[in-house]
């Protein structure tokens, strides 16, 4: 990544403006541990866009770079902010690399999406199939190019899988499938009540050392059968037998379920792993949970605002750094940092959420306002319900 090292001095009066960019303040770390280095964010604006710029000792000098919580893409505008302050800042430049690195060009691919995506603006008459996890994509592209009258959603957290597809989707001129890298388990609290068919979870990863990290668990069968169409239909596909009986038992000790269940059933397309058990002689497991009752539509009622004003100063004295753990979701203040030359100002780094996904944020307090920097939190269950609590903390 781009950055600078420069001579003595960080600090550069702002707000200032250059190249299109506004550098709108500095803030320093806030910390009772006298011991601790002292670290800079810079606040910047470009075309409606907000980031920040880290600044940390190096040695006896500084070191300017991306902050990592707010990164922003292409990094060529990075390049331009980091050599930007620098020439402000108008010390001796002791080495950069904001010059010689080539920027990656990204050109968005109109089949992949980001999960804001599904948050906001994704509406379909279609009928609506999901794939899990969908590997080298051959399972998927089969049901694709045979139901071009089904919008499929494919979630894959494996980025080479996901360029893949994607590239034989246009080979194919595959047009019904929308491709999102995220995870699965959260995923669907973006979907409405009663709308899909079929959700297919094909030989997930087995997690037998660390079952929690499994897509099945009884909240996501849950949300499955919430989105899920009255005889819409749950498939899992694997060759463990581990996987197969943990799934079994989850799914009959369900208040009220319909189950199939099949072995080494045969299937008009397979997976390449699938190829690889046959040939090893290992069972093939099938069981599908059948959807048989309409769930209420989704309630997302959520307010990510702070209706309050925070006396900084007093919360940064008497803050601590511990995370909270609350059953499924949690709450960790991670750093604290006063906006200088600025009255009752600062931010807060917050990682919260879903252990699974949890999100980092920081927390604006400009003259004790208090708001949520880069935009608020995508709206999931557990992102509503560690806000809640992050009010209590910071009203503490």
């Amino acid at each position: 990544m781009p950055h600078i090292v420069f001579k003595s001095n960080p600090i550069v009066k702002t707000p200032f403006k250059s190249n299109n960019m506004e550098f709108l303040f500095v803030a320093q770390s806030f910390s009772k541990e006298s011991d601790r280095k002292t670290e800079y964010k810079v606040a910047v604006k470009y075309q409606n866009r907000d980031f920040m710029l880290a600044i940390k000792e190096k040695d006896d000098n500084f070191l300017i770079k991306s902050d990592k919580t707010t990164r922003i893409s292409p990094v060529a505008i990075i390049k331009d902010a980091i050599n930007s302050y620098a020439k402000e800042n108008g010390t001796d430049i002791l080495f950069t690399n904001t010059s010689n690195l080539k920027d990656k060009k990204e050109i968005p691919h109109k089949y992949l999406k980001d999960i804001e995506y599904f948050v906001d603006d994704f509406k379909t008459d279609k009928k609506i199939q999901i794939e899990i996890g969908f590997g080298s994509g051959r399972h998927l592209l089969y049901q694709a190019k045979n139901n071009p009258n089904v919008q499929f959603i494919g979630l894959e957290i494996h980025y080479p899988s996901i360029e893949q597809l994607l590239k034989q989707l246009e080979l194919q001129n595959i047009t019904n499938v929308l491709v999102v890298n995220y995870d699965a388990r959260l995923f669907m609290e973006f979907i409405e009540s009663n709308q899909v068919e079929k959700i297919f979870v094909h030989f997930p990863v087995p997690w037998d050392k660390k079952p929690h990290r499994r897509i099945f668990s009884k909240e996501f069968v849950n949300e499955a059968l919430r989105v899920l169409k009255i005889d819409g239909t749950l498939e899992l596909r694997t060759d463990s037998r581990n996987y197969f009986d943990f799934c079994v038992d989850l799914l009959t000790n369900l208040n009220q379920a319909s189950i199939l269940i099949d072995v080494n059933k045969e299937l008009k397309v397979v997976s390449k792993y699938e190829d690889r058990w046959r040939r090893q002689g290992k069972n093939i497991y099938d069981v599908v949970l059948v959807s048989k009752s309409e769930d209420k539509k989704r309630d997302l009622n959520f307010d990510f605002s702070f209706d309050f004003d925070l006396d900084l100063n007093r919360f940064f004295e008497q803050s601590s750094l511990k995370a909270l753990i609350m059953g499924n979701y949690f709450v960790h203040i991670e750093e604290l940092y006063k906006i200088l030359d600025k009255e009752n100002s600062g931010l807060i780094k917050v990682t919260m959420g879903n252990f699974d996904r949890p999100i980092t944020k920081y927390i604006l307090i400009l003259n004790g306002k208090v708001s949520y920097y880069q935009g608020e939190p995508l709206p999931t269950s557990s992102n509503i319900i560690s806000h809640k609590k992050l009010k209590e903390v910071l009203q503490k």
